[in-house]
């Protein structure tokens, strides 16, 4: 078994060089005398969010069109007519969404107007309840004076 080496090794770790290596004893010596010492902060340091982009991204397009910042409705005449086609297959909301592979809060943003339905989903609709739903328009922007 001579082939063998049994001689310890140790791993060692290398200080930083450079700027960062700066000896924490002599930074808190000159925090105490008064001194003033340069510190760095990183951009996002330390916090889990991404640069990669704003708050909300359509929020420049919201604003530049209303000042409210509210998406437009869908008329009531789609809402009504997705309503009455459901209630008359005798369906609820939950096992139409079932059918069309969406979820519930979909059919239920749909049924009382608070989103602009797709084509594909208006097409799956159609096709779940054997009737052909109005066009979802959004309704005519309101004149303030």
């Amino acid at each position: 078994m001579s082939f063998q080496d049994w001689a310890p090794v140790t791993w060692q770790k290398t200080k930083p060089t450079g700027a960062k290596a700066a000896d924490p004893k002599v930074v808190n010596q000159a925090r105490r005398a008064g001194d003033e010492i340069e510190t760095e902060k990183k951009f996002l340091g330390g916090q889990n969010r991404t640069t990669k982009g704003a708050l909300c991204p359509n929020s420049a397009k919201l604003e530049a069109e209303t000042e409210n910042f509210r998406h437009e409705r869908v008329s009531h005449d789609f809402a009504r007519a997705l309503q009455q086609a459901r209630v008359a297959k005798k369906l609820t909301q939950a096992q139409l969404a079932q059918l069309i592979n969406e979820k519930p809060s979909v059919i239920n943003d749909y049924e009382s107007g608070r989103a602009i339905p797709i084509g594909a989903i208006i097409q799956k609709l159609n096709r779940a309840l054997g009737c052909t739903l109005p066009k979802a328009k959004a309704p005519a922007p309101k004149v303030s004076e």
